[in-house]
This record gives C-alpha cells, sequence and structure tokens, in this order.
C-alpha cells in the first residue's frame, strides 16, 4: 500500500471509529471494505418537466395568468397545483381527471351547450 492509500485507510477508521456502534454495525453489515465515506454527493433529482418542457410552477403560473383571470379561490389553484403534479409525475388518477375533463368539454359542445 503506497503513501497515499494509507492516509486514505487511516481517515476511514478514524471516520468509521468516531461512529456510534449502532452506525459502525450497520457499516459492518453491508462491509467495511464496500464503504467509502468520502464519497461525492449524488446530484439533486431533476427538475421534471412535462412535454413542453415546463416544471410544474410554470405551467400552474401561466394557467392562472391566462386562463383564470385575476380572481380565483385559493381551492381553486391548490387544484390546478394538485393537477400539474399528477400530469407531469404521470400519475394514473390525475391523466383519469384530465381525460375525464376533456371528454366532457368535447360532450358539451356536440350537444351545443357553449363553455363559460
Amino acid at each position: 500500500m503506497n503513501k497515499p492509500d494509507q492516509e486514505v485507510a487511516l481517515r476511514k477508521k478514524a471516520i468509521f471509529d468516531a461512529m456510534s456502534p449502532r452506525r459502525q454495525k450497520h457499516i459492518l453489515k453491508r462491509g467495511y471494505e464496500k464503504w467509502n465515506p468520502f464519497e461525492e454527493p449524488k446530484d439533486p433529482i431533476d427538475i421534471r418537466k412535462d412535454k413542453s418542457q415546463r416544471t410544474t410552477k410554470t405551467l400552474v403560473r401561466e394557467f392562472l395568468q391566462e386562463g383564470a383571470g385575476t380572481e380565483y379561490s385559493n381551492a381553486y389553484s391548490r387544484g390546478v397545483l394538485e393537477m400539474a403534479l399528477g400530469i407531469i409525475n404521470d400519475d394514473d388518477r390525475f391523466i383519469g381527471m384530465y381525460e375525464f375533463a376533456c371528454w366532457h368539454r368535447d360532450l358539451l359542445k356536440k350537444e351545443g351547450f357553449e363553455e363559460e
């Protein structure tokens, strides 16, 4: 073992020795040799976007500015946010609600009812 490897091994042992017995047991169960206390942190979760490359926040803001006018309730905006999150996360519940709403709109148009 060369000098840098020895230093890394000594630092690793020092970190391990400073841990609580419970945490040491956890590391030993997984394997001390596999454990790397110097591992770089993982990248943050990617920001999810829809097919138009808009984030949930962008979709909600655009919809509320363009579609809802100036006055809308907190419940309305919460519903918009939930729907946007559900669609972006490809949640079947929200996809079903979206498809039903589209179908219902088309049904009303076909039967001659005007949208407000």
